[in-house]
């Protein structure tokens, strides 16, 4: 029986159900893992995985095409682009400045000691690899764009994971918990400022193309920080005194669609511009801000960030490594957890913590998840990664994220928690109240449902 619709009709009404599939997929597996004690985003982006060539399309009838047409799919992609650059400013917005103040030594040394390990094992292992990944749909990629990218694949901790996790492990107002996460938020800072740099490297053509788009990129920051962060302060005074903040849900989000443009036209990619509009948004009235931004946001999060997980999990082609990508694989899974685990242990370890501290800072830091998935999809965009390379990291994005839980020591959680810097054994300016989470903990729980 044929349907009266038309193509064009038809085409978008199985994208429509395509998404409600993808929904309750992301819904059981997410379920699933929480079951057995993992990250929620663990089970979607396995979803994904499932849903695509690697299980489903090796069933008779090309189930996964079925499901999800080609003509379908830039439909889906948009869809979970609105999603990802929507989580992306409340990155940028929940972004707790005060958790570098607290424990600004500590964390700098942990931080900066992880990064530089990890990307320099990353960079040197792009090196081995980069002859078998230098062509990307029949385009040849930049040695350097290659090295800097894995290198910040490497250096990377999901900083909206992390803070999932020691919330549900306890440890969130522990000192492991608040060094990690201090930490994890100066990597997240380094890793996108890399991020920034490959995505100019790759999307430039020549070196005045590149010395165009940073230039464009400096002046973009500057008008952000000194032009829109006073605006935008203005406009929410006056909107709160006016009584007038449910419209701020509508002008927010055009300004991050707008920003996202403009990194785009500048020539980096669309997510730093929704990040850096997070950055420079009030955050004040709180109360208010709680009710008509960040609540209508996480629901909307929560509906749109199950697609990009799956979205992501469908370019993952696991049966179509091969025995050297299965060699290469390995050599990735020992090399980020090689990086982080003795970059971030070593200074903990100096800072005469206990050896289970310091095993479980080492450990935490490994954790990738979201944020790693959101700079494999920057790396498939911008053409640095190609199918094998792109499944190979998402797989190691899994494997680091799904190895904390069972191999997070037990007893943390009776640690004292303290609120002397382990470096310097002084108190910081001012200290997290027990029983208070993270901001961003709260935004990753609403605003991705639950991608942590």
């Amino acid at each position: 029986m044929h349907s009266p619709a038309s193509h064009a009709e038809l085409t978008t009404a199985i994208a429509v159900a395509a998404v409600a599939f993808i929904l309750l997929a992301g819904w059981l597996f997410g379920s699933l893992a929480r079951r057995v004690g993992q990250p929620a985003v663990v089970g979607e982006i396995i979803a994904g995985i499932v849903l695509g060539p690697s299980v489903l399309g090796l069933l008779p009838g090309h189930l996964t095409d079925v499901l999800f047409p080609a003509a379908a799919r830039p439909m889906l992609n948009a869809i979970s682009q609105i999603g990802l650059l929507l989580f992306m400013f409340m990155v940028g917005w929940e972004f707790d400045r005060s958790l570098l103040q607290k424990r600004r030594t500590a964390a700098a040394a942990v931080s900066l000691s992880s990064v530089t390990v990890a990307f320099a094992l990353g960079a040197g292992l792009a090196v081995v690899l980069y002859a078998n990944h230098s062509t990307v749909g029949g385009k040849h990629v930049s040695g350097l764009a290659f090295a800097l990218f894995l290198g910040a694949a490497m250096a990377i901790t999901a900083f909206p994971v992390l803070a999932r996790i020691l919330t549900d492990s306890r440890l969130i107002n522990t000192r492991v918990g608040a060094l990690t996460l201090a930490s994890a938020a100066v990597d997240d800072l380094l890793a996108w400022c890399v991020l920034a740099l490959v995505s100019a490297i790759a999307t430039a053509s020549g070196n005045g193309l590149f010395a165009q788009t940073l230039a464009l990129s400096l002046a973009y920051v500057a008008v952000m920080l000194f032009a829109v962060r006073p605006l935008l302060a203005l406009l929410f005074r006056r909107l709160a005194r006016g009584r007038a903040l449910p419209h701020l849900l509508v002008l927010v989000a055009a300004g991050v669609f707008l920003s996202a443009y403009a990194t785009t036209w500048i020539g980096i990619h669309p997510i730093f511009g929704a990040f850096l509009f997070g950055l420079v948004t009030p955050r004040e009235p709180a109360d208010e801000l709680q009710l008509h931004l960040r609540r209508p946001l996480g629901t909307v999060g929560r509906l749109l960030m199950p697609v990009f997980f799956i979205v992501t999990g469908l370019g993952v082609d696991i049966a179509g490594l091969t025995w050297r990508n299965v060699l290469e694989l390995l050599a990735i899974l020992a090399v980020a957890c090689a990086g982080k685990l003795i970059g971030a242990a070593v200074p903990a370890f100096a800072m005469r913590m206990p050896l289970r501290e310091v095993g479980a800072v080492g450990l935490l830091m490994n954790a990738r998840g979201l944020t790693e998935l959101i700079i494999l999809n920057a790396g498939v965009s911008l053409g640095v990664l190609d199918t094998s390379m792109f499944t190979m990291m998402v797989i190691m994005a899994v494997f680091t994220t799904a190895l904390v839980g069972p191999l997070l020591p037990k007893g943390l959680e009776r640690t004292p928690a303290t609120n002397r810097d382990p470096a310097t054994d002084r108190e910081p300016a001012a200290a997290v109240p027990p029983g208070a989470e993270p901001a961003v903990a709260d935004t990753a729980r609403s605003a991705a449902a639950d991608p942590a």
